[in-house]
Formats: structure tokens, C-alpha cells, sequence
């Protein structure tokens, strides 16, 4: 064997190799992406059963949170009443305006908080000197959905909450906690509730603001990846076929 033959059929072999490896990376990915799938189909189809249950007691919510850790979107009624003066503003938008979800502390009768997002305000009503009218006093009780905390800031290019401002861009619980001016060593529930559509003199904050949207598009990516990997079998092939070929021809 002559050295142009061997250093082409090297050539072949690494090529060969590399052809193989995307190939598996291809699979791999559009595997990943199945199961991807399963996940989501299973966990939107547990927001729904939750979302369709009855209301559970915060005593009831507080046994499921300490068992499993997690209370997502499970209805909740509650009683208790607004420390108005303590509520934290998360930059939001709602409807395709930007403003704030406003959390406020709710304290119960037991002397424990937690806090609640009462829901929306525009961006130039942050101050509650302009809604004095929707800051209810005394004693409420309201239905809404339990949330679980979130551990760490969501991403690197999120901005910091900014706590001098009272702005936060991620639902920093234990940081809501501290600013807020709540009694030494305060009790404060390990998650939040959302509150559902309520009415309230001048109808700020608008409750319910809630979204579950998860998308799911893993089945797209997966049958991308799939056919990316056929694709790349297909020219494979063809590629082989005519280096034989043409290998064959060369020979005397």
C-alpha cells in the first residue's frame, strides 16, 4: 500500500469518526429533548389538577410545603390583615403595561406573616399616597394561590433588587422579609400567595394577576435534532458510497 493510499483511507477513518460522533450528539440532543417533554406534559398537567382543586387551608398548605417543599399553584384561603406600610414592589408588567406587583405583608392571627401579592398597580402609582383607597383595613379574608420561593436570582443579566428603592426584580422572600420593617425575629411563611381577582375601593391593586404559561415546544426541538441527525446520515452515506467508488476506480 502506497503512502497516498494510507493517508487517504486515514483521512476516511478520521472522518468517519467525526461523522459518528455528530451523529450521536444529534441523537443524544433530540433524546434529551423527549424527555424534556414527558417532564413538562407531566408538570403542566399537575399545575392543572392543583389549579382545579379545592381551596386548602394555609395550616393545610404549610404540611404539603414542609413535606414536599413545593406549594406551586395550589388554591389557598387565608385571613389576616395588611401591613400596608411594609408592602414590597416587583417590577412586572400586566396587559402590556409596566408597573409593579405589590406584596404586603399579611400578619395572621397566630402572630406569624405571610406575604401576598395583592396584585398590579401602574408604574406611577408605586406610591400607596396614590391609592389610599385600595390599602383595605382590618381583618381579610381571601382565596389565591400558594407560590413557591425561588432560591437564587433567576440569571446573570437579571438586575440586582434594588431594596433602597423598594424595587425588586426577583421575588427575593427573604430579602422582602428583612425591608420591610416587620417585628424582631418575625415569623414568615416560607412561600408566598397569590391573591385572585378581588374587588378593592378604586380597584387598585388589580388581584388575579397569576400567568401559567409554559411553553412547550420540546417536540419541535426533539423532531429538529431527529432530523438533523437523519440528514447527516443521509449525506454520510452518500459520501461513503462515492469515496468507494471512486476507490474503486483508482485501482489498476
Amino acid at each position: 500500500m502506497n503512502a497516498a493510499v494510507r493517508q487517504s483511507r486515514l483521512r476516511g477513518t478520521a472522518a468517519l469518526v467525526v461523522l459518528a460522533a455528530a451523529f450521536l450528539v444529534l441523537v443524544g440532543l433530540g433524546t434529551w429533548q423527549v424527555q424534556r417533554l414527558h417532564w413538562k406534559e407531566q408538570l403542566i398537567a399537575r399545575i392543572d389538577e392543583r389549579m382545579r382543586a379545592e381551596p386548602v387551608s394555609l395550616g393545610e398548605a404549610e404540611a404539603l410545603f414542609a413535606r414536599t417543599g413545593d406549594v406551586d399553584y395550589v388554591p389557598v384561603t387565608v385571613s389576616g390583615t395588611f401591613l400596608h406600610a411594609a408592602e414590597r414592589h416587583f417590577f412586572a408588567t400586566w396587559q402590556g403595561q409596566s408597573g409593579f406587583y405589590v406584596y404586603t405583608p399579611l400578619a395572621l392571627q397566630d402572630g406569624r406573616f405571610v406575604f401576598v401579592n395583592r396584585g398590579f398597580v401602574p408604574y406611577d402609582r408605586k406610591d400607596p399616597a396614590t391609592r389610599m383607597q385600595g390599602q383595605v383595613e382590618g381583618e381579610v379574608t381571601l382565596g389565591g394561590l400558594a407560590r413557591n420561593p425561588v432560591a437564587e436570582k433567576p440569571s446573570l443579566i437579571m438586575p440586582d433588587n434594588n431594596l433602597a428603592k423598594n424595587i425588586f426584580y426577583w421575588k427575593d422572600l427573604a430579602a422582602m422579609a428583612a425591608s420591610a420593617g416587620l417585628p424582631q425575629n418575625a415569623d414568615v411563611l416560607p412561600f408566598f400567595i397569590d391573591s385572585g381577582p378581588v374587588a378593592v375601593p378604586g380597584r387598585i391593586p388589580v388581584g388575579g394577576v397569576t400567568i401559567v404559561d409554559l411553553p412547550n415546544n420540546h417536540l419541535q426541538y426533539a423532531i429538529t435534532w431527529y432530523g438533523l441527525a437523519g440528514a447527516l446520515l443521509l449525506v454520510a452515506g452518500a459520501w461513503f458510497l462515492r469515496r468507494r467508488r471512486l476507490e474503486g476506480e483508482a485501482r489498476p
